[in-house]
Order: C-alpha cells, then sequence, then structure tokens
C-alpha cells in the first residue's frame, strides 16, 4: 500500500474516532530525504510531496519548495506566518502547526484563503484566542483545540467542512450558535472543555457525531435533538444536568447509537429509544426503584 493511502486512512480513522495520529509512522518506515525540501526539513524519497520539519525549534515558517502538498510544522516555536510563507506551494493540502506559539495578530493577510486545495489545517496546542480565516472552500478537516478561543467567525460557504474539533477553548453558547449555520457537510463537531451553559442554536441538521461534554448545560429545550437527521454519538457527561431540566423525550432518536450523560445529577433515567447501543449514566443521582 502506497504511503499517501496509509496516511490518508490514519487521517480518516483519527478524524471519525476523535483521535489524534501520528504522523511520524510515514516519516520513521520511509528512508531518505528528497533533494526538493528546505535544508533544516525532511522529505522522504518515497513521499517527496510531504515535507516534515518538527521540533526544530523553528521561530518561523521555512522556506516551503514547490510540489510540497503536505506540511508539518508541530512541536516548534513559530510565533509567525508571513504573508508570502505558501506562496510556492498554493496546492498544499495538509497543513499541521500544532504545539508552536500562533497568535491570530501575527497571521499575516488572506494565508489560508489562497491554499486553494487545503483540506486540512490544524492549530492545536496554540495561543489563539479566535478562530483563523478566512478558509478556503477546500477544507474538510479544521482542529483549532487546546488554544484559548473565545470567538468564533463565520465558516460561512465552507462546503466541504466536515469535521470541526474545538474542544479545550474558553466558547460561550451565543458565540458558536452564530458560527456554523448553513454547514451542510458538518457531521463531527467537538465542542467539549469549554464554557457553554446553555446548548447553542443553529448546528447544522448533517451532524453525526455531536460532543458537549465538560461544560455547564444544566437544561435541553424540548425536542432539540429531533432537528438532526442522521444523529449518532452524543456526549453530555460532565455537565449540570438535572430531571427538570430534561424534558420526557430529549434523547428518544431513532438514530442515535451511542449516548453518554455520566457525572451529571440526573434522578431518573431519561427515556430513550430501543435503537440506542451504548448508554452511560454512572455517577448521577440515580434513584433505586
Amino acid at each position: 500500500m502506497n504511503l499517501g493511502v496509509v496516511t490518508l486512512l490514519l487521517a480518516i480513522v483519527g478524524g471519525a474516532s476523535g483521535q489524534y495520529y501520528d504522523y511520524d509512522f510515514a516519516l520513521s518506515i520511509y528512508g531518505l530525504s528528497s533533494p526538493n525540501c528546505a535544508p533544516e526539513c525532511n522529505c522522504p524519497e518515497s513521499y517527496p510531496s510531504a515535507m516534515y520539519c518538527d521540533e526544530l525549534k523553528l521561530k518561523s515558517v521555512p522556506m516551503v519548495p514547490p510540489g510540497i502538498k503536505y506540511l508539518y510544522l508541530r512541536n516548534n516555536q513559530i510565533d509567525h506566518i508571513d504573508e508570502k510563507a505558501f506562496e510556492n506551494v498554493t496546492d498544499l493540502q495538509w497543513l499541521i502547526l500544532d504545539h508552536n506559539l500562533l497568535e491570530n495578530s501575527k497571521i499575516k493577510g488572506r494565508i489560508f484563503s489562497k491554499l486553494k486545495q487545503l483540506k486540512k489545517l490544524h492549530i492545536n496546542y496554540n495561543n489563539l484566542t479566535e478562530s483563523v480565516s478566512p478558509l478556503p472552500k477546500s477544507l474538510v478537516d479544521l482542529q483549532l483545540t487546546n488554544n484559548k478561543i473565545q470567538k468564533l467567525g463565520s465558516f460561512d460557504g465552507l462546503v466541504n467542512l466536515t469535521f470541526v474539533h474545538l474542544q479545550h477553548n474558553q466558547l460561550k453558547e451565543d458565540t458558536v450558535s452564530a458560527a456554523f449555520k448553513g454547514l451542510k457537510s458538518l457531521e463531527y463537531l467537538d465542542l467539549s472543555y469549554n464554557q457553554m451553559a446553555k446548548l447553542p442554536s443553529g448546528l447544522p441538521a448533517s451532524l453525526l457525531t455531536l460532543y458537549l461534554d465538560n461544560n455547564k448545560i444544566s437544561n435541553i429545550p424540548d425536542e432539540y435533538f429531533k432537528r438532526f437527521n442522521g444523529l449518532q454519538y452524543l456526549r453530555l457527561s460532565h455537565n449540570e444536568l438535572a430531571d427538570s431540566g430534561v424534558p420526557g423525550n430529549s434523547f428518544n432518536v431513532s438514530s442515535l447509537l451511542e449516548l453518554d450523560l455520566s457525572y451529571n445529577k440526573l434522578k431518573n433515567i431519561p427515556t430513550v429509544n430501543e435503537n440506542l447501543e451504548n448508554y452511560y449514566l454512572e455517577v448521577n443521582e440515580l434513584e433505586s426503584k
């Protein structure tokens, strides 16, 4: 199996499960560096369209030669991106910037929207206070976890956006409600470990996976989850849900396969649909009958 297929499979599995995957797998098994590469980085001869620049103490984006489609810049000290940083690689498809020092004010111009073929953008573990924008319509997978994000720009027009990871930020429900309207391809949304006291409105009906655990949510609007056409995986653990805030049929959704309501304040077990396969209720205040 060719490396591109292997890496893509890792990405699909990782995105679907919410787990991070190890890109170093590719680098560790595919030998010497290609000559068409930044001198401080590594571009495996068997995979010359990928450039690995991880853990090099870089303070800025190195020169990226034409032909690079997959760029890894993890675990550096990059604190800015110049407007011309990617002008040689407008066909870049993956850009991985995890574990750096990036702030919104130091990401210059329309740096990402110029990358018309970009599918995957990861800026996890940085110092962002708002989502990056504008973004290209080609984008499929956006990860901005473990930042300090309090504000989301509009994702309007991102017709291919399928996976969004925003866990471990400082988002409140009003900010989230305005951001995702109109997205018809969004299937996976992780908003866990934020500061939401209510469920956000306006989330796309296309969602299959919705993670809202570790917030401060105390009530469910009547029939809130009925509007999602095929919702399968729902996490609301580690919130402040009590019986008074959960209408009778809140979770009676025929498409739902897994529901996590653990670590709340429920005294009675909410009704669910017979199609549900996994139901988690540990550490509540359930009353024995």
